[in-house]
């Protein structure tokens, strides 16, 4: 195994949870260590292209189509013949909320809402906090927001593991 090689995966198996063949195929692999294990950002696993490194230290290259998002225990086949089993990681949210009423401030807030959008920020919206995800820098983010002097808002951070991940999307029609 030379470590300079990137091993790519793009044949889509399927995922542990819904498929006992396949978990049972993954608990061989695993038996006789051709199973490689990456673990992924939330961010990273929409895409079409994905650098990973996988837990034994081989580097990793998945490629599918952008049309769909990895899921814990999805499974890959790589070209080499060994299975790769896909993990996400926790991830950190930004997470506003607004300690007044702020009806006088709709405006500010719409413009605030097309500001992220413009941004192409992924926010969503649940039990009246506004979660956003932190695909640019922290502090650009804080300062956009501040920029707005919105009475009242709270910004706060919060990590989320996979499972209780939100779906964020990039525009709402």
């Amino acid at each position: 195994m030379t470590s300079d090689k990137i091993e790519i995966a793009q044949n889509y198996l399927g995922n542990l949870a819904e498929d006992n063949d396949l978990a049972q195929r993954v608990s061989a692999a695993k038996a006789k260590g051709d199973c490689l294990e990456v673990s992924l950002s939330q961010t990273d696993r929409g895409k079409g292209r994905i650098q990973a490194t996988a837990t034994t230290g081989i580097s990793v290259g998945i490629i599918k189509s952008r049309d769909w998002s990895l899921r814990p225990d999805d499974v890959l086949l790589t070209e080499s013949g060994d299975l790769l089993l896909v993990h996400l990681q926790e991830q950190k949210v930004m997470v506003l909320s607004f300690a007044e009423s702020i009806e006088n401030h709709a405006i500010k807030l719409v413009h605030l809402g097309h500001t992220l959008g413009n941004h192409h920020w992924p926010i969503t919206i649940h039990d009246h906090k506004i979660y956003l995800q932190l695909v640019a820098d922290e502090s650009v983010v804080e300062k956009t927001i501040h920029d707005f002097h919105i009475p009242g808002l709270k910004i706060d951070y919060e990590w989320r593991s996979p499972q209780q991940s939100l779906h964020f999307s990039h525009h709402h029609h």
